[in-house]
Protein backbone atom coordinates (compact mmCIF):
# COMPACT_ATOMS: atom_id res chain seq x y z
CA UNK A 1 0.00 0.00 0.00
CA UNK A 2 1.12 3.57 -0.72
CA UNK A 3 0.55 6.94 0.89
CA UNK A 4 -2.28 9.10 -0.44
CA UNK A 5 -0.04 12.14 -0.80
CA UNK A 6 2.83 12.71 -3.18
CA UNK A 7 5.35 11.27 -3.74
CA UNK A 8 3.16 8.21 -2.97
CA UNK A 9 5.75 6.35 -0.93
CA UNK A 10 5.24 2.75 0.03
CA UNK A 11 3.81 2.45 3.54
CA UNK A 12 5.58 0.50 6.23
CA UNK A 13 3.84 -2.40 8.00
CA UNK A 14 2.60 -0.22 10.89
CA UNK A 15 1.18 2.54 8.67
CA UNK A 16 -0.32 0.02 6.22
CA UNK A 17 -2.05 -1.78 9.10
CA UNK A 18 -3.65 1.46 10.29
CA UNK A 19 -4.90 2.27 6.79
CA UNK A 20 -6.24 -1.26 6.23
CA UNK A 21 -8.15 -1.44 9.49
CA UNK A 22 -9.36 2.15 9.08
CA UNK A 23 -10.88 1.20 5.72
CA UNK A 24 -12.88 -1.61 7.33
CA UNK A 25 -15.03 0.73 9.44
CA UNK A 26 -16.62 3.52 7.48
CA UNK A 27 -19.99 5.35 7.55
CA UNK A 28 -21.22 2.77 5.05
CA UNK A 29 -20.83 -0.01 7.64
CA UNK A 30 -22.85 2.11 10.08
CA UNK A 31 -25.54 2.42 7.41
CA UNK A 32 -25.59 -1.37 7.14
CA UNK A 33 -25.90 -1.71 10.94
CA UNK A 34 -28.71 0.85 10.96
CA UNK A 35 -30.54 -1.14 8.31
CA UNK A 36 -30.18 -4.37 10.28
CA UNK A 37 -31.45 -2.59 13.41
CA UNK A 38 -34.58 -1.34 11.65
CA UNK A 39 -35.18 -4.78 10.10
CA UNK A 40 -34.82 -6.48 13.51
CA UNK A 41 -37.33 -4.10 15.14
CA UNK A 42 -39.87 -4.40 12.31
CA UNK A 43 -39.68 -8.19 12.48
CA UNK A 44 -39.56 -8.60 16.28
CA UNK A 45 -42.64 -6.48 16.88
CA UNK A 46 -44.61 -8.00 13.99
CA UNK A 47 -44.88 -4.69 12.12
CA UNK A 48 -43.62 -6.08 8.80
CA UNK A 49 -45.99 -9.06 9.03
CA UNK A 50 -48.98 -6.86 9.92
CA UNK A 51 -48.31 -4.60 6.93
CA UNK A 52 -47.99 -7.60 4.62
CA UNK A 53 -51.19 -9.23 5.92
CA UNK A 54 -53.12 -5.98 5.55
CA UNK A 55 -52.08 -5.57 1.91
CA UNK A 56 -52.60 -9.24 1.01
CA UNK A 57 -56.07 -9.22 2.60
CA UNK A 58 -57.10 -6.66 -0.04
CA UNK A 59 -56.01 -8.91 -2.93
CA UNK A 60 -59.24 -10.92 -3.02
CA UNK A 61 -59.38 -14.33 -4.72
CA UNK A 62 -58.39 -13.55 -8.32
CA UNK A 63 -55.24 -15.60 -8.94
CA UNK A 64 -53.64 -12.92 -11.13
CA UNK A 65 -54.16 -10.19 -8.54
CA UNK A 66 -53.04 -12.44 -5.67
CA UNK A 67 -49.81 -13.32 -7.49
CA UNK A 68 -49.02 -9.70 -8.33
CA UNK A 69 -49.84 -8.50 -4.81
CA UNK A 70 -47.58 -11.12 -3.23
CA UNK A 71 -44.76 -10.11 -5.56
CA UNK A 72 -45.06 -6.43 -4.69
CA UNK A 73 -45.28 -7.24 -0.97
CA UNK A 74 -42.10 -9.31 -1.32
CA UNK A 75 -40.38 -6.40 -3.08
CA UNK A 76 -41.53 -3.88 -0.47
CA UNK A 77 -40.41 -6.04 2.44
CA UNK A 78 -37.03 -6.57 0.75
CA UNK A 79 -36.52 -2.82 0.76
CA UNK A 80 -36.69 -2.63 4.57
CA UNK A 81 -35.96 -6.02 6.14
CA UNK A 82 -33.52 -7.23 3.43
CA UNK A 83 -34.11 -9.66 0.60
CA UNK A 84 -32.86 -12.46 2.85
CA UNK A 85 -35.68 -12.16 5.41
CA UNK A 86 -38.41 -11.03 3.00
CA UNK A 87 -39.13 -14.36 1.22
CA UNK A 88 -39.02 -16.26 4.51
CA UNK A 89 -41.70 -13.96 5.95
CA UNK A 90 -43.79 -14.09 2.76
CA UNK A 91 -43.74 -17.91 2.65
CA UNK A 92 -44.88 -18.09 6.27
CA UNK A 93 -47.79 -15.74 5.51
CA UNK A 94 -49.03 -17.70 2.47
CA UNK A 95 -48.88 -21.15 4.14
CA UNK A 96 -52.70 -21.26 4.70
CA UNK A 97 -53.17 -20.45 1.02
CA UNK A 98 -50.68 -23.12 -0.12
CA UNK A 99 -52.29 -25.79 2.09
CA UNK A 100 -55.57 -25.36 0.21
CA UNK A 101 -53.96 -25.84 -3.21
CA UNK A 102 -53.28 -29.14 -4.94
CA UNK A 103 -49.69 -30.41 -4.49
CA UNK A 104 -49.08 -30.10 -8.25
CA UNK A 105 -50.82 -26.72 -8.57
CA UNK A 106 -49.23 -24.49 -11.20
CA UNK A 107 -50.43 -21.45 -9.25
CA UNK A 108 -48.54 -22.62 -6.15
CA UNK A 109 -45.34 -22.88 -8.21
CA UNK A 110 -45.92 -19.46 -9.75
CA UNK A 111 -46.53 -17.97 -6.31
CA UNK A 112 -43.42 -19.47 -4.69
CA UNK A 113 -41.18 -18.52 -7.62
CA UNK A 114 -42.78 -15.09 -8.02
CA UNK A 115 -42.05 -14.17 -4.39
CA UNK A 116 -38.40 -15.20 -4.81
CA UNK A 117 -37.87 -13.32 -8.08
CA UNK A 118 -39.58 -10.23 -6.66
CA UNK A 119 -37.36 -10.38 -3.57
CA UNK A 120 -34.30 -10.44 -5.83
CA UNK A 121 -35.55 -7.38 -7.71
CA UNK A 122 -36.47 -5.76 -4.40
CA UNK A 123 -32.84 -6.14 -3.37
CA UNK A 124 -32.13 -3.17 -5.64
CA UNK A 125 -35.01 -1.00 -4.42
CA UNK A 126 -33.38 0.72 -1.42
CA UNK A 127 -29.79 1.32 -0.27
CA UNK A 128 -30.24 -1.08 2.68
CA UNK A 129 -32.09 -3.82 0.78
CA UNK A 130 -28.91 -5.79 0.05
CA UNK A 131 -25.15 -5.57 0.72
CA UNK A 132 -24.30 -4.81 -2.92
CA UNK A 133 -26.14 -1.50 -2.61
CA UNK A 134 -24.03 -0.56 0.41
CA UNK A 135 -20.91 -1.42 -1.59
CA UNK A 136 -22.20 0.74 -4.45
CA UNK A 137 -22.65 3.74 -2.15
CA UNK A 138 -19.07 3.28 -0.95
CA UNK A 139 -17.87 3.47 -4.56
CA UNK A 140 -19.82 6.62 -5.46
CA UNK A 141 -18.10 10.01 -5.23
CA UNK A 142 -19.98 12.09 -4.36
CA UNK A 143 -22.38 9.69 -2.68
CA UNK A 144 -25.99 9.93 -3.85
CA UNK A 145 -28.97 10.54 -1.54
CA UNK A 146 -31.70 8.03 -0.82
CA UNK A 147 -34.11 10.21 -2.78
CA UNK A 148 -31.94 9.87 -5.90
CA UNK A 149 -31.66 6.12 -5.36
CA UNK A 150 -35.46 5.77 -5.12
CA UNK A 151 -35.95 7.99 -8.18
CA UNK A 152 -33.92 5.48 -10.21
CA UNK A 153 -34.62 2.15 -8.53
CA UNK A 154 -38.37 2.20 -7.90
CA UNK A 155 -39.50 2.63 -11.55
CA UNK A 156 -36.93 0.01 -12.61
CA UNK A 157 -38.09 -2.48 -9.96
CA UNK A 158 -41.81 -1.90 -10.56
CA UNK A 159 -41.54 -2.37 -14.35
CA UNK A 160 -39.33 -5.44 -13.89
CA UNK A 161 -41.82 -7.06 -11.52
CA UNK A 162 -44.74 -6.37 -13.87
CA UNK A 163 -42.84 -8.06 -16.72
CA UNK A 164 -41.90 -11.03 -14.52
CA UNK A 165 -45.55 -11.31 -13.41
CA UNK A 166 -46.64 -11.55 -17.06
CA UNK A 167 -43.90 -14.13 -17.70
CA UNK A 168 -45.13 -16.31 -14.82
CA UNK A 169 -48.76 -16.08 -15.96
CA UNK A 170 -47.84 -17.04 -19.53
CA UNK A 171 -45.48 -19.90 -18.63
CA UNK A 172 -47.28 -21.46 -15.63
CA UNK A 173 -50.83 -20.75 -16.88
CA UNK A 174 -52.49 -20.94 -13.44
CA UNK A 175 -56.11 -22.04 -14.00
CA UNK A 176 -59.17 -19.95 -13.29
CA UNK A 177 -60.58 -22.83 -11.27
CA UNK A 178 -57.83 -22.33 -8.68
CA UNK A 179 -59.49 -21.91 -5.29
CA UNK A 180 -57.81 -19.20 -3.25
CA UNK A 181 -58.51 -18.77 0.44
CA UNK A 182 -58.48 -15.03 1.23
CA UNK A 183 -55.89 -13.93 3.79
CA UNK A 184 -57.28 -12.16 6.82
CA UNK A 185 -55.52 -9.21 8.45
CA UNK A 186 -54.75 -9.05 12.16
CA UNK A 187 -57.41 -7.08 14.02
CA UNK A 188 -55.29 -6.22 17.06
CA UNK A 189 -54.54 -2.53 17.47
CA UNK A 190 -51.02 -1.14 17.25
CA UNK A 191 -49.27 -1.04 20.62
CA UNK A 192 -47.26 1.92 21.89
CA UNK A 193 -43.98 0.16 21.08
CA UNK A 194 -45.14 -0.57 17.53
CA UNK A 195 -46.02 3.10 17.03
CA UNK A 196 -42.64 4.14 18.44
CA UNK A 197 -40.74 1.73 16.17
CA UNK A 198 -42.74 2.90 13.14
CA UNK A 199 -42.15 6.60 13.89
CA UNK A 200 -38.40 6.13 14.44
CA UNK A 201 -38.13 4.07 11.24
CA UNK A 202 -40.03 6.60 9.11
CA UNK A 203 -38.05 9.50 10.60
CA UNK A 204 -34.75 7.76 9.88
CA UNK A 205 -35.78 6.99 6.29
CA UNK A 206 -36.89 10.61 5.77
CA UNK A 207 -33.52 11.85 7.06
CA UNK A 208 -31.70 9.41 4.76
CA UNK A 209 -33.72 10.68 1.79
CA UNK A 210 -32.68 14.26 2.57
CA UNK A 211 -29.13 13.41 3.63
CA UNK A 212 -27.50 15.66 1.02
CA UNK A 213 -29.42 18.70 2.25
CA UNK A 214 -28.50 17.80 5.85
CA UNK A 215 -24.77 17.22 5.33
CA UNK A 216 -23.97 20.37 7.33
CA UNK A 217 -25.83 18.82 10.30
CA UNK A 218 -25.00 15.10 10.18
CA UNK A 219 -22.00 14.96 7.88
CA UNK A 220 -22.89 11.53 6.46
CA UNK A 221 -25.75 9.04 6.16
CA UNK A 222 -23.86 6.72 8.50
CA UNK A 223 -24.35 9.16 11.38
CA UNK A 224 -28.12 9.16 10.78
CA UNK A 225 -28.02 5.35 11.12
CA UNK A 226 -26.98 5.79 14.76
CA UNK A 227 -30.46 7.18 15.58
CA UNK A 228 -32.39 3.86 15.41
CA UNK A 229 -29.45 1.99 16.97
CA UNK A 230 -29.44 4.26 20.04
CA UNK A 231 -33.23 4.53 20.37
CA UNK A 232 -33.99 0.82 19.93
CA UNK A 233 -31.12 -0.64 21.95
CA UNK A 234 -31.00 2.19 24.48
CA UNK A 235 -34.68 1.77 25.40
CA UNK A 236 -34.58 -2.02 25.54
CA UNK A 237 -36.78 -2.48 22.48
CA UNK A 238 -33.94 -4.58 21.06
CA UNK A 239 -31.54 -6.54 23.28
CA UNK A 240 -28.18 -8.27 23.00
CA UNK A 241 -29.76 -11.39 21.49
CA UNK A 242 -31.16 -9.26 18.67
CA UNK A 243 -27.72 -7.69 18.24
CA UNK A 244 -26.08 -11.12 18.10
CA UNK A 245 -28.61 -12.21 15.46
CA UNK A 246 -27.49 -9.53 13.00
CA UNK A 247 -26.03 -10.96 9.79
CA UNK A 248 -22.47 -10.42 10.98
CA UNK A 249 -21.11 -12.53 8.13
CA UNK A 250 -22.47 -9.92 5.71
CA UNK A 251 -21.01 -7.06 7.77
CA UNK A 252 -17.57 -8.69 7.95
CA UNK A 253 -17.73 -9.53 4.23
CA UNK A 254 -18.57 -5.89 3.42
CA UNK A 255 -15.82 -4.60 5.74
CA UNK A 256 -13.31 -7.00 4.20
CA UNK A 257 -14.38 -5.90 0.74
CA UNK A 258 -13.81 -2.25 1.65
CA UNK A 259 -10.34 -3.13 2.96
CA UNK A 260 -9.55 -5.11 -0.20
CA UNK A 261 -10.77 -2.22 -2.33
CA UNK A 262 -8.51 0.17 -0.45
CA UNK A 263 -5.54 -2.16 -0.91
CA UNK A 264 -5.95 -2.70 -4.66
CA UNK A 265 -6.55 1.03 -5.18
CA UNK A 266 -3.65 2.21 -3.03
CA UNK A 267 -1.21 -0.29 -4.51
CA UNK A 268 -2.04 0.78 -8.07
CA UNK A 269 -3.27 -2.70 -9.05
CA UNK A 270 -6.81 -1.47 -9.72
CA UNK A 271 -5.49 1.37 -11.87
CA UNK A 272 -3.37 -1.07 -13.89
CA UNK A 273 -6.29 -3.45 -14.51
CA UNK A 274 -8.69 -0.62 -15.29
CA UNK A 275 -6.25 0.94 -17.73
CA UNK A 276 -5.86 -2.37 -19.55
CA UNK A 277 -9.64 -2.69 -19.91
CA UNK A 278 -10.13 1.00 -20.73
CA UNK A 279 -7.82 0.69 -23.74
CA UNK A 280 -10.09 -2.04 -25.11
CA UNK A 281 -13.30 -0.06 -24.61
CA UNK A 282 -12.02 3.46 -25.29
CA UNK A 283 -13.78 3.57 -28.67
CA UNK A 284 -17.09 2.68 -26.97
CA UNK A 285 -19.64 5.29 -25.98
CA UNK A 286 -20.84 5.55 -22.38
CA UNK A 287 -23.88 3.49 -23.34
CA UNK A 288 -21.69 0.86 -24.98
CA UNK A 289 -19.56 0.53 -21.84
CA UNK A 290 -22.77 0.28 -19.79
CA UNK A 291 -24.07 -2.58 -21.95
CA UNK A 292 -20.77 -4.50 -21.85
CA UNK A 293 -20.29 -4.30 -18.09
CA UNK A 294 -23.96 -4.86 -17.30
CA UNK A 295 -23.93 -8.09 -19.31
CA UNK A 296 -20.64 -9.18 -17.71
CA UNK A 297 -21.89 -8.51 -14.18
CA UNK A 298 -25.20 -10.26 -14.87
CA UNK A 299 -23.30 -13.42 -15.82
CA UNK A 300 -20.80 -13.20 -12.94
CA UNK A 301 -23.48 -12.51 -10.30
CA UNK A 302 -25.57 -15.43 -11.57
CA UNK A 303 -22.86 -17.95 -10.76
CA UNK A 304 -21.38 -16.39 -7.60
CA UNK A 305 -22.87 -14.45 -4.72
CA UNK A 306 -24.42 -11.09 -5.62
CA UNK A 307 -22.38 -9.51 -2.83
CA UNK A 308 -19.08 -11.06 -3.92
CA UNK A 309 -19.75 -9.99 -7.51
CA UNK A 310 -20.26 -6.42 -6.28
CA UNK A 311 -17.09 -6.52 -4.18
CA UNK A 312 -15.06 -7.65 -7.19
CA UNK A 313 -16.63 -5.60 -9.97
CA UNK A 314 -17.82 -2.25 -8.57
CA UNK A 315 -14.39 -0.76 -7.74
CA UNK A 316 -13.20 -1.79 -11.20
CA UNK A 317 -16.27 -0.31 -12.91
CA UNK A 318 -15.82 2.96 -11.03
CA UNK A 319 -12.14 3.20 -12.01
CA UNK A 320 -13.00 2.66 -15.68
CA UNK A 321 -15.77 5.26 -15.44
CA UNK A 322 -13.34 7.82 -13.99
CA UNK A 323 -10.86 7.22 -16.82
CA UNK A 324 -13.34 7.77 -19.66
CA UNK A 325 -13.24 10.91 -21.82
CA UNK A 326 -16.77 11.67 -20.63
CA UNK A 327 -16.60 10.35 -17.05
CA UNK A 328 -19.78 9.02 -15.45
CA UNK A 329 -18.47 6.64 -12.76
CA UNK A 330 -21.55 6.94 -10.52
CA UNK A 331 -23.85 5.97 -13.40
CA UNK A 332 -21.83 2.84 -14.16
CA UNK A 333 -21.60 1.88 -10.48
CA UNK A 334 -25.34 2.34 -9.93
CA UNK A 335 -26.23 0.29 -13.01
CA UNK A 336 -23.81 -2.44 -11.94
CA UNK A 337 -25.32 -2.60 -8.45
CA UNK A 338 -28.83 -2.94 -9.90
CA UNK A 339 -27.58 -5.64 -12.23
CA UNK A 340 -26.14 -7.67 -9.34
CA UNK A 341 -29.60 -7.95 -7.77
CA UNK A 342 -31.44 -9.12 -10.90
CA UNK A 343 -29.09 -12.06 -11.57
CA UNK A 344 -31.56 -14.83 -10.70
CA UNK A 345 -31.28 -17.62 -13.26
CA UNK A 346 -30.09 -20.38 -10.90
CA UNK A 347 -31.38 -21.80 -7.60
CA UNK A 348 -28.09 -20.60 -6.06
CA UNK A 349 -28.35 -17.08 -7.50
CA UNK A 350 -29.11 -15.19 -4.31
CA UNK A 351 -30.74 -15.99 -0.96
CA UNK A 352 -34.37 -15.70 -2.22
CA UNK A 353 -33.84 -18.42 -4.82
CA UNK A 354 -32.22 -20.72 -2.25
CA UNK A 355 -35.21 -20.21 0.05
CA UNK A 356 -37.67 -20.85 -2.79
CA UNK A 357 -36.20 -24.15 -3.92
CA UNK A 358 -36.25 -25.43 -0.33
CA UNK A 359 -39.97 -24.62 0.12
CA UNK A 360 -41.96 -27.86 0.35
CA UNK A 361 -45.56 -28.96 -0.20
CA UNK A 362 -47.10 -29.27 3.31
CA UNK A 363 -48.97 -32.51 2.51
CA UNK A 364 -46.18 -34.47 0.78
CA UNK A 365 -42.87 -32.85 1.67
CA UNK A 366 -41.97 -32.55 -2.01
CA UNK A 367 -40.47 -29.32 -3.27
CA UNK A 368 -42.64 -26.94 -5.27
CA UNK A 369 -39.81 -25.98 -7.62
CA UNK A 370 -37.17 -27.86 -9.57
CA UNK A 371 -33.97 -26.53 -11.12
CA UNK A 372 -35.69 -26.42 -14.52
CA UNK A 373 -38.21 -23.89 -13.22
CA UNK A 374 -35.36 -21.46 -12.53
CA UNK A 375 -33.79 -22.04 -15.94
CA UNK A 376 -37.04 -21.55 -17.85
CA UNK A 377 -38.29 -18.55 -15.84
CA UNK A 378 -35.21 -17.15 -14.11
CA UNK A 379 -33.16 -16.65 -17.28
CA UNK A 380 -35.94 -14.71 -19.11
CA UNK A 381 -36.64 -12.74 -15.90
CA UNK A 382 -32.97 -11.76 -15.64
CA UNK A 383 -32.84 -10.73 -19.29
CA UNK A 384 -36.02 -8.65 -19.04
CA UNK A 385 -34.67 -6.87 -15.97
CA UNK A 386 -31.39 -6.32 -17.83
CA UNK A 387 -33.27 -4.57 -20.65
CA UNK A 388 -35.21 -2.41 -18.17
CA UNK A 389 -32.00 -1.31 -16.42
CA UNK A 390 -30.10 -0.41 -19.61
CA UNK A 391 -33.08 1.49 -21.07
CA UNK A 392 -35.35 3.02 -18.43
CA UNK A 393 -32.68 2.83 -15.73
CA UNK A 394 -30.07 4.48 -17.94
CA UNK A 395 -32.45 7.32 -18.79
CA UNK A 396 -33.33 7.93 -15.14
CA UNK A 397 -29.67 7.86 -14.09
CA UNK A 398 -28.80 10.37 -16.80
CA UNK A 399 -31.66 12.66 -15.74
CA UNK A 400 -30.53 12.37 -12.10
CA UNK A 401 -27.11 13.66 -13.12
CA UNK A 402 -25.11 10.52 -12.40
Amino acid sequence: MKSEEKPYNRLGPKEATKVAFGAMWTPVIMLLLGGFTIAAALSKYDIARRMALFVLSKAGSNHRVVLLTNMFVSMFLSMWISNVASPVLCYSIIQPLLRNLAPDSSFARALVLGIALAANVGGAASPIASPQNIIALQNMYPSISWGTWFFISLPVCIISILLIWILLLVTFRPGRDTTIVPIRPLKDKFSGIQYFVSIVTLTTIALWCGSHQLEHVFGDMGVIAIIPIVLFFGTGILNKEDFNNFLWTIIILAAGGLCLGKAVTSSGLLQTIAEGIRVRVEHFSLYGVLIVFSALILVVATFISHTVAALIMLPLVRQIGVGMDDPHPNLLVMASALMCSVAMALPTSGFPNMTAIMTEVPQTGQRYLQVRHFFTRGIPASLMSFVVIVTLGYGLMYVAGL
